[in-house]
């Protein structure tokens, strides 16, 4: 493990004055009592004046006691002025600390944003004198009563004046956060909210996007037209009912969504939370101090009078007196519990987090312990102070390497906090809802607050940079101030009074972000540094949207069409007639007129049908005994299932278990795997059964029996004790970590590691007799799980973690060779330095070999993972050289990491003796592979985003066959710059059969610069993985894919990573799995397995997406055919605009007598499952749109007015015009045609069809003889009607029936080819 920055180690108090100065605080009250200067104060401090978090005291003792507390100046009288009390140079030493204090023109010390971020190793100005010391917080507390503009420098009142004009946060610099007490800045509330309406938005927004539809609009005019008498036709309640229920429903699901998302939300924001609430020593109890009497007459002069006056310094002596008995262990302040709602969560505040609890907000880990620890800290806190505060957890040898002796590479913990039984500061979290991975990984406590008791954490003062969407970035430095006065007064790190303040880096290892997860059995405490929409996981998270199926667009472009022609056919009626007037209506209003009576041709039952279309579909994959589990979420969009052309998918938990297995160890002259493994057990068993004295340990060279038996070839001895060198390496390299839990009065131990392939490599050498028995940060322990018994023991001295650009793990560590507590000295003990790694950059580290390359291709072609295994041997001498050498390369301020690496590549990294090559495989989901087949096979593109490696990106590309066998996987990683971009996008153009593999780096640079070029040549490949995505970019290229192709795109995923993809896709499919609920809730569909998705495509979708477009057909036909039956009795009465069908007859038609059989084709299918999923190809068809496109609409449009024009004007030629004769006969050929068509248009009848066709039937039967008011019933009872009623059917019918016949012989559809196979 790289060493962590070190730092400073002050040396201890050397008297009692450096103790910190809260214990003779005084309010700011009391300086002055007036408003005027406490608001002054206030609005520098910024501070939040509550009971709750009120503004912390100013410690006037830090100028007016600091230098007659030191053992030179103890004996010092008090009312003694101009004696080295404030020196002789007063108003210049004054002046001099302030411009040592103010470098800078923000006052914080700091360069802005050019200056490094981390400047602990800046170098440090020479020790300032007494005097300057002395008056350090005198400058402070000048500024905060704003002194004259004469003792303030320009730059001071500069920034005076931005801190109160600029209150708010600003969120371009870096944030400085004071650790349990309240902050100079307002920050954001730490509140959840996924609600996409308030209830003063609601209506405005949802009537909008109901109204965007030119189909709801028309509606609209058409309804309140019928408020006007002269266009009054028929009852009112027939335009305004149909629209009013549409809109209710519409409106009734949204807020019924919206109110669920707001009660998860509530449910989040209401979690409560521990808190620690830091409190004045002696106030603990009590939320303000009553205020002393002191002088307040001299308190009135104060600012303008020399603090030599008599009363002033006997209000000194007597506040000095009253605190002298408390000593100099007197702690920063005292301590409460208390417990606070997720939503009153602040930066600033102090968490006490335990296993299981999620992280609430972004927060710095400062301390970690086990509960045996916390209670060891309990029972020791009065005692806290006894020796120094701050302990280096990390201390080398210092015997053996003296000038390393701050090398941060070799953790061991100190005596006194391991005595205490206090742990190592180490803690585990679960970021799946992150980042998508569901290894836990390992997180630490600041060397420098770990050591730290809690009550000192008001001392700490914790820098981060501005809010970003970087879930794997973080650049911070933790500081540690001699007073707690000094973190809110901003001093920079010169500027402490008594010598400075301690100062380490943070990295994003010293991070738990939001919606993480603690999962380890340590309680951790943590700082609060970013809150609400401002954490990681909200900054990642696109707003979600309303979203409208590709249909309801296709049919709101038919209905303008419709409209058109309803007004062409309004304006040439009147036209015919020459646009004359009449008594009462003008050639204008007739049009209208016309308008209103032609307002069938846009059914408003046709959005009522479709809406209820909708919930049967979702009632049917909600009911599917196929895919259990599965949610409808958006019941809006399930005809889209069918036209999905691009399949974005999440790796882990989606395509993958994210259950890593060890199938194949290679060790250069044989290959164990599966039942051979057995083999491996054996040599293990004997190579470590244990030397001859109890005490002795196994060390690499130990030569004890490796085969078990006498009579072993040389061959096989040799076989063993390779085997034995690989299994001891692979149980020592890595950063697993054995955890113990109690479930049901067992103790389990599991193990715990940043990556899945660690654990499942030492659960494997587990399997074959090496056991992991105990690790932290300074030993590792192996056992035999035969014996039971300690057979290794090793000191960790250096660990160098894994990294996307080493793509390599080693460590350094030195065995012992018996059992013993205390570490042994370094020239004692056999020093070995062992690394894994990826093949591509361990081939050149490990010695000259001829059969790595081959064995690594051929486990890479089974889709295995493969790491390289290596180790080397070190002397002391080598060991020492080394250290050193990487201990100054870690001090480096600028290219640290690059010269660590050179260090560690020229000392260690060379000629490494190679010991064999591991295969772990990744488990894929039930049915992957069959399932990604079927889909490809289907039309879809299937594209791979993850946040993975991208070397596991290929493996499970491999093994999920994702790409086919031998397909060719062009790479791009690590592309930083654009001159390079044009060469990568030329080989793709001319390879387009190929399959891209792009980390995220690479991605964002090509949607930087060439981003229409690269989207215009990805989209025409089969498949393309993108890894090391961040959650912004996965949505990013769902919208990408979106604009460029305007075809459907679907995102499925499973973690909170995946939220902002799924919610930018077309459709958005979420797993409910090892990674939570947070993808499932947000997406529109939810199911339980990747294979499920098939189902949900290719045969919900599928049927959803043609029995909608039929229906909507029908329900257009259906209107058509009536407007042109009213078209034909307007010209035969003169070009009047009166109602052919009026009221009930009107209402009737689209309701009772046609609504239940058209509404029955919801339940048509033209194949059965099995043929749907046998020939996915059937899918393929759908998505060029032809089920409902300008050429079948038109189909319609004809057939509509051929079958109007015959029913309405046989009718009339058979009876007389404007007769009830004649209504009847016309109207019941009408229902009669619509009934009969859809009878023929079925593909594959229903119980429920025949049910709805024959019942509506009976219905129109029965009620004609309540009809009398609109029909001749004496007509009704004749043969006259029956022969008209049957010849005008059958005249209607059968031509398009035949032509529908002949169509199907001539060119049959797909899906009878297939039934009749």
């Amino acid at each position: 493990m790289p060493p962590l920055t070190s730092y400073r180690l002050t040396e201890p108090p050397d008297s009692p004055g450096d103790d910190s100065d809260s214990d003779v605080d005084l309010d700011l009250e009391e300086l002055d009592p007036s408003n005027s200067l406490h608001a002054q104060t206030s609005r520098f401090l910024r501070l939040n004046t509550d009971p709750e978090q009120r503004a912390p005291r100013i410690a006037l003792r830090n100028f007016r006691m600091g230098g007659l507390r030191r053992p030179a100046n103890r004996g010092r009288g008090y009312g003694e002025p101009g004696r080295s009390r404030d020196g002789d140079g007063n108003a210049t030493g004054l002046l001099d600390d302030e411009l040592q204090a103010q470098r800078y023109s923000d006052g914080s010390g700091h360069a802005g944003d050019e200056a490094p971020l981390l400047d602990e190793y800046a170098p440090r100005p020479p020790r300032r004198s007494f005097v300057t010391d002395r008056f350090q917080n005198f400058a402070y507390i000048r500024s905060a009563l704003r002194l004259p503009s004469f003792m303030s420098s320009a730059n001071q009142q500069k920034n005076d004046k931005g801190i109160a004009d600029n209150i708010e946060d600003d969120p371009s610099t870096s944030r400085v956060v004071a650790v349990g007490l309240p902050q100079s800045l307002p920050y954001p509330p730490n509140l959840i909210s996924n609600a996409k309406y308030t209830a003063f938005t609601f209506l405005p927004i949802t009537l909008y996007n109901e109204f965007s539809f030119f189909f709801n609009m028309y509606f609209l005019l058409v309804a309140l037209s019928q408020a006007i008498p002269p266009l009054r036709i028929g009852y009112l309640s027939t335009y305004i009912a149909p629209l009013a229920f549409v809109l209710f429903i519409t409106m009734g699901k949204e807020a019924y969504d919206d109110i669920e998302r707001r009660r998860r939300d509530k449910e989040a924001n209401s979690e409560r939370y521990t808190v620690l609430r830091f409190w004045e020593p002696d106030q603990q109890n009590i939320a303000l101090r009553p205020p002393r009497n002191l002088n307040t007459a001299s308190l009135r002069k104060a600012s303008r009078q020399p603090l030599a006056k008599r009363d002033r310094l006997s209000d000194i002596r007597e506040e000095e007196e009253q605190l002298e008995g408390r000593g100099r262990d007197h702690l920063s302040s005292s301590v409460q519990e208390i417990r606070k709602k997720s939503r009153d969560l602040k930066v600033g505040d102090v968490l006490k987090l335990g296993k299981g609890q999620r992280v609430p907000a972004d927060v710095v880990i400062l301390k970690c312990s086990t509960p045996e620890g916390a209670q060891a800290q309990a029972q020791s806190s009065g005692t806290a102070e006894s020796g120094p505060i701050l302990v280096n957890p990390l201390q080398n040898d210092v015997d053996q390497i003296g000038s390393s002796s701050t090398h941060g590479g070799n953790p061991e913990p100190s005596n006194q906090y391991a005595s205490e039984g206090t742990s190592s500061g180490e803690a585990f979290i679960r970021t799946d809802q992150l980042d998508g991975e569901t290894d836990w990984k390992l997180r630490l406590a600041s060397a420098l607050t770990q050591t730290l008791p809690i009550e000192e954490f008001v001392r700490v003062r914790v820098t981060g940079g501005k809010p970003d969407q970087k879930v794997n970035e973080f650049v911070g430095k933790v500081e540690l101030m001699a007073t707690k006065q000094n973190v809110l007064s901003g001093q920079s790190d010169e500027s402490s009074i008594y010598g400075g303040s301690k100062t380490a880096p943070l990295s994003i290892d010293n991070t738990a972000w939001a919606n993480t997860v603690i999962a380890s059995q340590a309680t951790t405490m943590a700082v609060i540094i970013y809150t609400g929409p401002q954490t990681r996981s909200a900054l990642s998270t696109s707003l979600s949207r309303s979203k409208t199926g590709l249909l309801e667009y296709e049919i709101n472009s038919l209905t303008k069409i419709l409209c058109a022609l309803t007004l062409a056919l309004s304006v040439v009626l009147v036209a015919l007639e020459g646009f004359g007037s009449t008594e009462g209506n003008i050639w204008y209003v007739k049009i209208m007129r016309f308008l209103v009576l032609f307002s069938t041709i846009v059914p408003i039952s046709l959005r009522v049908n479709l809406d209820l279309g909708k919930s049967v579909y979702s009632w049917f994959i909600q009911r599917d005994p196929g895919i259990p589990g599965a949610v409808v979420r958006t019941s809006t969009i399930p005809e889209d299932l069918g036209r999905i052309e691009y399949l974005l998918s999440d790796k882990t938990g989606t395509l993958t278990q994210n259950e890593m297995e060890m199938k194949k160890i290679h060790v250069g002259t044989v290959s164990y795997a599966n039942e051979a493994m057995d083999e491996v057990a054996v040599y293990i068993r004997h190579g470590f059964i244990g030397a001859p004295h109890e005490k002795n340990l196994v060390t690499p060279s130990s030569s004890y029996n490796t085969t078990g038996g006498v009579t072993a070839t040389r061959t096989r001895r040799e076989i063993g004790s390779r085997v034995r060198d690989v299994v001891l390496a692979l149980a020592l390299c890595h950063n697993v970590t054995p955890t113990c839990e109690e479930e049901s009065g067992k103790i389990i131990t599991s193990y715990q590691a940043s990556s899945p392939d660690e654990i499942a490599i030492v659960a494997w050498t587990e399997s074959v007799g090496l056991r992991l028995a105990y690790r932290d940060r300074s030993k590792i322990t192996l056992e035999s799980t035969e014996t039971g018994k300690t057979v290794v023991q090793v000191r960790i001295l250096d660990v160098f973690p894994f990294t996307s650009d080493g793509k390599r793990m080693g460590i350094i560590v030195q065995f012992h060779e018996q059992l013993q507590h205390s570490p042994p000295g370094l020239d004692s003990g056999e020093i070995w330095f062992y690394q894994k790694g990826a093949d591509t950059v361990m081939g050149s580290i490990v010695a000259a070999n001829d059969w790595l390359d081959e064995e690594t291709a051929n486990m890479a072609r089974e889709g295995l993972r493969t790491l390289v295994v290596g180790r080397k041997k070190l002397t002391y001498e080598q060991y020492r050289d080394f250290s050193t050498a990487y201990h100054e390369a870690s001090l480096a301020v600028s290219g640290r990491d690059a010269g660590m690496q050179r260090v560690a590549a020229e000392f260690l990294e060379r000629d490494l003796e190679l010991l064999g090559v591991t295969g772990v495989e990744d488990r894929l989901q039930r049915d992957v592979k069959p399932s990604l087949e079927l889909l490809r096979n289907a039309g879809i593109k299937i594209w791979m985003l993850t946040g993975d490696k991208v070397e596991t990106a290929r493996c499970v590309a491999v093994s999920s066959k994702l790409v086919a066998r031998g397909q060719y996987i062009y790479t791009v990683a690590k592309l930083k710059h654009k001159d390079n971009a044009q060469d990568h996008l030329d080989f793709l153009r001319s390879k387009t059969d190929s399959c891209l593999l792009i980390d995220g780096e690479s991605l964002t640079l090509f949607l930087t610069h060439f981003r229409v070029e690269f989207i215009s040549i990805a989209v025409r490949l089969p498949t393309v993985v993108a890894c090391r995505c961040s959650p912004t970019q996965k949505a990013d290229i769902a919208k990408l894919i979106k604009e460029f192709t305007q075809k459907r795109v679907c995102c499925i995923g499973d973690g909170g990573n995946d939220v902002s993809m799924i919610q930018a896709a077309d459709v958005g499919v979420g797993i409910v799995g090892k990674e939570g609920r947070q993808a499932s809730l947000a997406a529109d569909f939810s199911i339980e397995q990747f294979c499920h998705l098939t189902k949900l495509l290719v045969w919900h979708g599928r049927n959803s997406y043609k029995r909608s477009a039929k229906l909507a057909q029908f329900v257009i036909h259906r209107g058509l055919i009536i407007a042109v039956c009213q078209t034909m009795y307007s010209i035969a009465i003169k070009f009047e605009p009166e109602g052919l069908y009026k009221d009930w007859l009107l209402v009737g038609y689209a309701t009772v007598y046609t609504a239940a059989p058209v509404l029955s084709l919801v339940l048509d299918k033209d194949v059965d499952e099995n043929l749907a999923n046998l020939y996915p190809e059937l899918y393929k068809e759908l998505t060029s749109g032809r089920s409902l496109s300008y050429r079948t609409f038109f189909i319609w449009v004809f057939v509509s007015i051929y079958q109007g024009g015959m029913i309405q004007g046989l009718s009339q030629i058979l009876t007389e015009v404007d007769s009830p004769k004649m209504v009847a006969v016309s109207y019941t050929v009408l229902v009669l045609n619509e009934l009969l068509m859809v009878a023929i248009e079925i593909t594959t009848w229903h119980p429920v069809m025949i049910m709805c066709i024959s019942g509506t039937f009976l219905v129109y039967v029965g009620s004609m003889p309540f009809l009398g008011g609109y029909f001749d019933l004496d007509f009704l009872l004749s043969w006259g009607f029956l022969w008209r009623v049957l010849a005008i059917s059958s005249i209607s019918l059968i031509p398009p029936y035949a032509g529908k016949l002949i169509r199907r012989t001539m060119k049959p559809p797909s899906y009878r080819k297939i039934q009749g196979i």
